[in-house]
């Protein structure tokens, strides 16, 4: 307490006492034991008073002792026992983990990761993906404004994520140790195959590949793409110490419509360490049709750009872009695309109308919506001249289709005409607007169904901003692109509506993430909440059979079938009220990229110890490394003084002494009359 705190309490003590001796003893004719037990509740009833309002407070300060942080992160991909490294990766983790001094000097903190990071608990090295770059944004996130150290084992490989070596803070050391077998091998490989998933019947399709070779000999291999016992397409290829990397672009017939199975292959009269990297198989499922779409505007806009390439990444599509007076056969189109139109865009109105062509009306502040109200019967426009900002509300009772938010609230808002939008019955809005922060309750994006026609309306221009906001936060305009292709197939479907709807690939990768995701609804098209879905797969070689239950999401019913082993599966969706069944097959492609790798990557792990002032140490060296840590002065224990403020008294029973010692005085008073 301040000595102020402490002059305060006692003249408290000389008021009260002075207070209590006038009330009872100055005036008192005989001073009884009464009397003056009454002036001592006087006098604690009033100090205690005087005690609340001065409050007094208590400083009380304590030492503590802050280490370094040390994060040690183990890598626990199967590369790790591909690379047969397991015994080096457990007893570096276990030499660090259990160094007395170490513990002593640092708050040790132990982590794994594969394709995610998380706390240090048993290594299996089954994880299917490396993913360096996920460690250095969570220690970025974990030890944020700290200095800290880390130790880093791994053999260096990444299979996912960003480039790893400039995504660790520069200002913090990583200590790397490389295990795995850093000896250079000969060694040919597919590093990466890129192919459409679809292409088209009685056309061809492109194939890029890109062959590694490591080694110092002169080599020429034989590449070949093959069919079943087809070989589709051969050609040799030069390799020396020098040019070590090759680039093929092939062209391969579709000739046959399904989906079709192809294995590359690289080989040579060589011996390799590793021949898994040599093939890679890969799937292309043929098309015998393909959807025209057209983009009928009468202005220039980045809009009508960003719709062109988000459609487009789905090779099932073709897309013109055309004037409303330019268009002399509207049956060449499957769905068109009405970008802000006019009265000039009546004829074309009117001719899919006829043709019961389905449509994408899109508006903005070029839109003529006196023209647009007499074109259509599903919304009524009372626009003015002045412009508005829109921005997005994702309704989540949406049926239509399954659509995932892709982060519709961070995007940036559509400019639209300010006025009233009003749906007509059989709307479906599946974004609505807002402005500012207040609801409109206005459709953004909404659909209509009329006479086995479909109609989608975007209320908005600027929609671009809205794909690269999805790349800037995705690192992709994948998420994007699909949503707009969900929304092109929705249109292109002339399907009557079935009450099981499910959404899958037709082949995926192994290791990849497989989700099948599924929508039921009743009698009245509405999605049905209390629905029981489970899914069977039948594995068309082995013959086992594997059941599942779909789980609520919230836009239907996913199920997760991470880890099926490579294969073809015929699987059965069915409702189990209703009995309603869907049936399809999926195919997991033969592949583990984790099986890629013949040694260490000492190069990337050299630089990023250098981007971070740290070290690159193999398991041998782990004294080393201990001892390079201790030595380190930038990582002290720092001394901090914890200054506690606390009141000396607990005010509630402070209140509660002073309540019971005036009842008690009046109580004294009553019995003896003095009231």
């Amino acid at each position: 307490m301040t000595t102020n705190t402490i002059l305060l309490i006692l003249l408290s003590l000389i008021l009260a006492g002075v207070l209590s001796y006038l009330q009872y003893i100055f005036k008192a004719k005989n001073q009884t034991k009464t009397v003056w037990f009454l002036a001592f509740l006087r006098f604690l009833s009033l100090f205690g008073i005087l005690l609340l309002l001065i409050n007094p407070i208590v400083i009380r300060k304590t030492l503590e002792l802050f280490k370094t942080p040390l994060a040690i992160v183990v890598d626990n991909s199967s590369s790790i026992s591909f690379l047969e490294a397991t015994k080096q990766a457990k007893e570096t983790m276990q030499a660090l983990q259990q160094n007395a001094v170490l513990q002593e000097k640092f708050e040790i903190q132990s982590f794994q990761f594969s394709n995610t990071m998380e706390p240090f608990s048993q290594l299996d090295f089954k994880g299917n993906q490396s993913n360096i770059d996920v460690v250095a944004k969570n220690l970025k996130s974990n030890f944020k404004n700290k200095t800290f150290a880390t130790v880093l084992i791994s053999d260096g490989n990444q299979t996912s994520g960003s480039d790893y070596v400039f995504q660790f803070d520069p200002e913090n050391k990583v200590y790397l140790v490389a295990v795995g077998d850093t000896t250079t091998y000969l060694d040919l490989k597919i590093s990466q195959l890129n192919a459409n998933k679809y292409a088209f019947y009685k056309n061809k399709f492109p194939v890029e590949v890109f062959l590694q070779y490591a080694g110092k000999q002169n080599v020429t291999a034989s590449f070949s793409i093959s069919q079943g016992n087809n070989v589709v397409v051969k050609q040799s290829v030069s390799f020396s110490a020098s040019k070590n990397t090759a680039t093929l672009n092939l062209l391969l017939p579709a000739d046959k419509v399904g989906l079709q199975m192809y294995q590359a292959k690289i080989s040579s009269n060589l011996t390799e360490k590793n021949r898994y990297n040599n093939v890679k198989n890969f799937a292309v499922e043929v098309q015998d049709q393909k959807t025209a779409i057209a983009i009928v505007s009468a202005i220039d806009h980045p809009d009508i750009g960003a719709f062109k390439r988000a459609i487009e990444t789905n090779a099932q599509r073709k897309v013109t872009v055309v004037k409303p007076n330019q268009i002399n056969n509207l049956r060449d189109f499957n769905i068109l695309i009405f970008y802000q139109p006019t009265a000039a865009f009546k004829s074309v109105f009117e001719g899919a109308k006829n043709a019961k062509i389905s449509s994408f009306v899109v508006t903005g502040m070029s839109t003529d919506f006196n023209f647009l109200n007499q074109q259509q019967n599903d919304l009524n426009f009372k626009m003015s001249g002045q412009s508005e900002d829109y921005l997005s509300v994702l309704n989540t009772d949406f049926n239509l289709f399954a659509t995932d938010d892709i982060g519709f609230d961070a995007f940036p808002p559509l400019q639209n005409a300010f006025g009233t939008i009003a749906p007509k019955a059989g709307l479906e809005i599946l974004l609505s607007s807002k402005i500012r922060v207040m609801n409109t309750n206005a459709p953004l994006l909404a659909f209509a169904e009329n006479e086995n026609q479909r109609t989608a309306y975007l209320l908005g221009e600027n929609s671009w901003k809205w794909r690269l906001q999805s790349h800037i936060k995705e690192k992709s305009f994948e998420k994007y692109d699909r949503f707009i292709d969900k929304i092109i197939q929705y249109l292109g479907s002339k399907a009557a509506k079935k009450p099981l709807v499910v959404d899958h690939e037709r082949f995926y990768n192994a290791g990849e993430s497989i989700v099948i995701s599924a929508q039921y609804f009743n009698k009245n098209y509405e999605a049905d909440d209390k629905a029981r879905l489970t899914i069977s797969l039948l594995n068309k070689k082995t013959k086992q059979q594997t059941n599942y239950d779909l789980l609520k999401a919230a836009n239907g019913y996913k199920v997760n079938l991470d880890g099926l082993k490579a294969g073809t599966y015929q699987f059965t969706v069915k409702e189990l009220n209703s009995n309603t069944t869907y049936s399809s097959s999926l195919e997991i492609i033969d592949f583990d990229i984790e099986k890629q790798f013949v040694n260490s990557d000492i190069e990337r792990l050299s630089q990023l110890a250098s981007q971070t002032s740290g070290q690159l140490f193999y398991p041998s060296q782990v004294d080393k490394l201990i001892q390079t840590l201790l030595e380190n002065k930038d990582y002290q224990t720092t001394q901090k003084e914890i200054v506690v403020k606390t009141p000396l008294l607990d005010w509630v029973w402070l209140l509660v002494i002073i309540a019971l010692l005036l009842a008690t005085e009046w109580l004294v008073r009553k019995y003896n009359g003095m009231l």
